[in-house]
């Protein structure tokens, strides 16, 4: 093709050619072009033909450990959360049970979803911004609402950015879903990973040098194979499951969610009524029993209204209530449950969902 255009354009086209596609090369490959060409979007907009919710896989997926790119080192690393997702703020949690506090920083975004790009009438993405304790509050992206910045949010201390958007833009993302959480590294200048499961892992066992806690493990070897089995359909059908109800835009795909969420629910009544351990698979407190409390937390305030998750509610299933009870004993499980941020982001974070932002009274059944 070069070849028969050098011809078509004489002697001296071949250079400008050349000339013109290297130039073509380079904007293309450039941070503004890039951008340009990744459309940004939400969980929201992850529906498929028959109004199905199906989750995007992450996009950065670095481990620390030593001898790596990424080496375990107090200081050098970030973590950027919203106690309002159940996927950040189990790292969170994972991260003050291991005792991490001194080796690793926090920053935690407000909890209304915001224009991301306010001053780009063509960008209309709403998602995770930073503001710090006493700042005006914010309405929802309609000008909906009026939601305090309170004592839980934490500016981003290392950039000053305003958005989860701008970290992600500065590590070259492609992927264009501006997610919690997300763990950064000082020292690169960049994500070292954004799925809530394997910074957990990171947590539990590339930093027992440095810890507080090192005797704790969240990962049991002697439970993974029951753990892993539990999540086999604990993830599709109830950490996923309530948001597959949720964001469902067809009656179809919602009522197969609900069906599903509580046939697992049930399950898990049940499993908990023939254990008679505390915990999913033993005594110990575990990351299977960390992801399964994040949702079901979240379940009685949020979810049997704004889901549509309405046939029981926690409060009726008694082992899973106890167990949800039991999980929040923990100081640190205690210590990271905002359902403050929790309610607020639900119902303020999606106009279609909720214009108004008007955030329901209740906060489920009592945690202790």
């Amino acid at each position: 093709m070069l070849l028969r255009t050098s011809i078509l354009v004489g002697g001296g086209g071949l250079a400008a050619l050349l000339v013109a596609r290297s130039l073509a090369h380079r904007i293309l490959a450039s941070p503004r072009a890039v951008k340009a060409q990744i459309k940004a979007h939400t969980a929201l907009d992850e529906v498929d033909s028959k109004g199905n919710f199906k989750r995007t896989a992450a996009g950065f997926h670095h481990k620390i450990g030593k001898g790596t790119r990424f080496e375990p080192e107090a200081g050098r690393y970030h973590l950027y959360i919203s106690l309002a997702c159940p996927w950040a703020n189990g790292t969170l949690t994972a991260l003050k049970y291991k005792g991490l506090d001194k080796v690793v920083g926090v920053s935690v975004v407000h909890p209304t979803w915001r224009r991301t790009r306010p001053d780009d009438a063509d960008d209309q993405h709403c998602g995770w911004h930073f503001r710090a304790p006493g700042d005006a509050p914010v309405s929802n992206a309609l000008g909906h609402g009026s939601f305090e910045c309170d004592s839980a949010c934490v500016p981003d201390t290392i950039y000053g950015c305003k958005t989860i958007r701008e970290l992600y833009e500065r590590a070259g993302d492609q992927t264009g879903k501006y997610s919690t959480p997300l763990l950064w590294d000082k020292k690169e200048g960049t994500i070292v990973c954004n799925e809530s499961l394997e910074i957990m892992r990171m947590f539990d066992s590339a930093f027992d040098e440095l810890c507080e806690h090192p005797e704790r493990t969240l990962f049991k070897p002697s439970e993974m194979a029951a753990a892993e089995e539990l999540n086999s359909f604990i993830y599709p059908t109830v950490n996923n499951g309530v948001y597959r109800c949720g964001f469902a835009k067809t009656q179809e795909a919602y009522i197969q969610a609900h069906h599903e969420l509580f046939a697992s629910l049930e399950r898990l009544e049940a499993h908990f009524a023939a254990c008679g351990t505390p915990f999913l698979t033993g005594t110990d407190f575990t990351w299977i029993d960390l992801r399964l409390y994040m949702t079901l937390v979240r379940f009685d305030p949020v979810y049997v209204v704004y889901f549509k998750t309405s046939q029981k509610r926690i409060a009726d299933f008694p082992h899973l209530l106890r167990f949800v009870r039991t999980c929040y004993a923990l100081p640190e499980v205690k210590d990271t449950t905002n359902i403050r941020h929790i309610k607020m982001h639900y119902f303020s974070s999606h106009p279609t969902l909720n214009t108004y932002g008007v955030v329901p009274e209740s906060n489920g059944p009592a945690l202790e």
